[in-house]
């Protein structure tokens, strides 16, 4: 079974071939926006009268020819988009210069066609696995308002599955594209570290990367071709000849690796738990696999990449920002980050250099257990969601999410890529995502397996109650 083409897929071709016009599909996006946006708060940065403009340029001119031809597309706010502000959800950061050029992807997204209508939410400086900062505000979940759309890519994943954009950008260092993907029903990929190239250096410099969510698996794969290659600077970025030549999937089998847990944080959710191991029972069904469970105790023999992920990200952060700046303005910031950099103010550098180390023990354990064909299984996420301010209950304080919710750091630390794919709902009205990590540099390999479950398997490709942006074809 063979799924229907994405809208991405869909709409650029309708603009290529003349079938429908930028400047419509630009103007139904910013009449979605400014209808949903009161409600879902996924907006950081309106620049609609550019939009329009550029839309209008784009008809008036030769006809687009890009795979994002004519695609409305917000770019997360912590990244440059020339001649706007890059305030990374940040009361400090209000009244920032605004970039004078564009970020690696916001540029190749341009090259290819996209036409940027805004900038989206996200928590304070990208920390959070929710999204909502004191500059913006709380950001909320279509699939059920109450609710986060994760983070920290939050902005973005809302407006995606709510059809309000067809592109939305994405960064991950700890989790940022898999946690909203997973809580918003979207299938998204981190990449290997590198694949997309890097520049400037991140907050947190071996571990964060950009890469695409989308509605569809055959989206994600137009997304990736257009962000992946490398950047001058960047020391780990592929070649593009190499990259031509990553791993496919082919007709051997693979070997399959499910643990619901890598650190020994305790038992799942009774919700999650059930969720993902109906996930993996249909994951072999679609590998045609016998599955090796792994337990969480003595997964990492050498330490603990959850809690080395901690030391690192944060003590990189205070360095990134400026150890006097962010002293000078810790009254200005959310709670959740004010605890993350004060961590990271008291970090020394025997621990920072010791978590160092130990990356490269984690990466070998990951390494031998994958090998070329292995698999990993594992659940995105070990919630059924939070409230939208943050708060895992509701009578819970807005601390920042417990470690024991997340299961995308490792991913990070080791730079293996991994993907979320939507599989059923849960409890709370979210999707559930299941998480599939691969051996470095099986970006592609994964995609194919993301084709496979999505024929099997398919997924909404919307929050009820919204249409996809392609549906402005069928009016």
């Amino acid at each position: 079974m063979t799924q229907p083409l994405g809208p991405l897929h869909t709409l650029s071709a309708a603009v290529r071939e003349g079938r429908v016009t930028v400047t419509r599909l630009v103007t139904t996006s910013i009449e979605r926006l400014e209808k949903a946006n009161p409600i879902l708060n996924v907006l950081a940065e309106a620049a609609f009268d550019e939009a329009l403009e550029a839309a209008a340029a784009m008809d008036a001119g030769t006809r687009p020819t890009g795979p994002l031809a004519g695609i409305p597309t917000l770019i997360k706010d912590l990244e440059d988009w020339r001649g706007h502000p890059t305030r990374k959800g940040s009361l400090a950061l209000r009244d920032v210069a605004p970039a004078t050029s564009n970020g690696v992807v916001p540029q190749r997204l341009l090259d290819a066609g996209a036409v940027i209508v805004g900038k989206s939410t996200l928590p304070e400086f990208a920390i959070e696995g929710y999204t909502a900062n004191l500059l913006t505000g709380v950001t909320r979940n279509p699939w059920n308002t109450e609710l986060s759309p994760g983070g920290s890519s939050g902005g973005s994943a809302a407006a995606i599955v709510a059809g309000l954009v067809g592109v939305a950008t994405a960064t991950d260092g700890g989790g940022s594209i898999r946690i909203p993907a997973s809580f918003c029903g979207l299938v998204g990929i981190k990449p290997t570290n590198g694949l997309i190239g890097r520049w400037p250096a991140h907050d947190w410099i071996d571990y964060s990367t950009d890469g695409p969510f989308a509605t569809s698996s055959d989206d994600l794969r137009i997304l990736l071709d257009v962000m992946a290659g490398p950047v001058a600077g960047d020391p780990t970025a592929p070649t593009r000849a190499f990259i031509a030549h990553m791993t496919r999937l082919d007709e051997s089998p693979v070997r399959v690796i499910a643990a619901e847990r890598t650190s020994p944080f305790g038992p799942l959710p009774d919700g999650v738990e059930k969720a993902f191991h109906d996930a993996v029972d249909a994951f072999a069904n679609v590998m045609k696999a016998t599955v090796s469970w792994r337990e969480a105790e003595g997964f990492f023999k050498d330490g603990d990449p959850d809690l080395d992920w901690f030391t690192v990200t944060t003590a990189e952060h205070v360095t990134s920002l400026g150890r006097s700046w962010v002293e000078e303005h810790m009254d200005e910031f959310h709670v959740s980050s004010q605890e993350f950099l004060t961590s990271g103010l008291a970090v020394t550098a025997e621990e920072y250099l010791a978590a160092r180390r130990r990356r490269f023990l984690y990466v070998r354990t990951l390494d031998e257990l994958l090998g070329d064909d292995g698999l990993l299984l594992t659940p995105t996420l070990a919630a059924e969601g939070c409230m939208a301010d943050g708060r895992l209950r509701p009578d819970a304080d807005v601390h920042g999410l417990p470690p024991e919710v997340y299961s995308t750091a490792v991913q990070n630390v080791t730079g293996h890529p991994a993907l979320t794919l939507p599989f059923g709902i849960l409890r709370t009205g979210l999707p559930f995502g299941l998480q599939v990590t691969a051996a470095h540099y099986d970006d592609y390999r994964l995609l194919d397996v993301a084709d496979l479950f999505q024929s099997a398997y398919p997924w909404p490709n919307t929050a009820p109650g919204y249409e996809s942006l392609a549906s402005v074809l069928d009016s």
